[in-house]
């Protein structure tokens, strides 16, 4: 992959060196510490022992899905296929993870959990371009972050990669109460056709943002984010709501276009609500979405 220069600034120019060896353990509890505010993912549990090993940290980020980290201790280590089996073993014990929700967080939490992506960060030293494509091409949220550690207390994150996953299927159980609500995918289905060439447009723009944008489906909404959610995208009634992580209070509201949802519950997270009904609406969008990304 590619070396990240790092250079001073502060008077005259000067590069930051990083630093050869963090010891895992010490970049482990630093993230577990800090893991909201790097990856914005709240830590659930250290070291969390499963039937066939231990999971390195564990978290539930801001869509209410399971987060497994995975620290790559030696060269010879294949951290994404341990990563795999994680994964896989958490969708086939959700009762566990449920339990572990309840006991940090409570039961309301564990009730929101959101199965659709539940997802994996690796994070090593160094990646090769072998280990990128691989993962892309497994379609499953995997996520490849380096890092340098530099003097003067600085560290970096290298997000290497922006998953698209579909869904997972939801297994059999649970509570099954007929599907009380439509989810996403379903509304998108039902949708008069021009909403759903509006709604192609609005994910054909905000994907143009950036190729550091990730694209999380849902069940109750679609997510698109960089380390947290910049814009949630849903369909209700003919119209097509954003929610984007902007201040209300820096955008001036227009009724009926949008509006300030800090203190309203909704699916998604976001404080203001944008309403698009037309591709004149759209072009109004625009700027909060690019306001949205720049800020995210």
């Amino acid at each position: 992959m590619s070396e990240i220069k790092l250079f001073s600034i502060n008077g005259h120019v000067q590069e930051r060196i990083s630093s050869e060896a963090v010891l895992e353990k010490e970049l482990q509890t630093l993230i577990e510490k800090n893991m909201e505010t790097f990856f914005g993912v709240r830590f659930l549990k250290s070291e969390y022992a499963i039937t066939n090993g231990r999971m390195d940290s564990i978290g539930i980020d801001e869509n209410n899905s399971p987060v497994i980290f995975e620290y790559k201790r030696s060269q010879n280590e294949n951290v994404i296929n341990q990563g795999l089996f994680y994964l896989d073993w958490l969708l086939d014990h959700k009762a566990d993870f449920k339990l572990l929700v309840i006991e940090k967080l409570g039961m309301e939490a564990a009730d929101g959990i959101d199965w659709s992506v539940p997802c994996v960060i690796c994070i090593a030293r160094n990646f090769t371009k072998y280990d990128v494509h691989a993962v892309n091409q497994m379609q499953k949220n995997i996520k490849l972050v380096s890092y340098r550690k530099y003097d003067g207390d600085l560290i970096l994150f290298e997000h290497l990669n922006a998953p698209t996953v579909k869904p997972a299927v939801e297994s059999g159980g649970g509570d099954s109460t007929k599907s009380e609500k439509k989810g996403h995918i379903e509304k998108l289905l039902m949708a008069p056709q021009e909403i759903k060439t509006l709604y192609d447009s609005i994910c054909d723009f905000i994907e143009s943002l950036g190729d550091d944008i990730s694209k999380n489906q849902l069940k109750m909404y679609l997510a698109y984010k960089k380390v947290q959610n910049m814009t949630c995208v849903q369909i209700y009634n003919k119209q097509i709501i954003l929610f984007l992580r902007l201040n209300p209070d820096e955008i001036q509201l227009e009724k009926g276009f949008t509006r300030d949802m800090r203190n309203i519950g909704h699916y998604g997270t976001g404080n203001l609500q944008v309403l698009i009904k037309n591709a004149g609406d759209f072009e109004k969008a625009k700027p909060l979405l690019q306001k949205a990304y720049n800020r995210a």
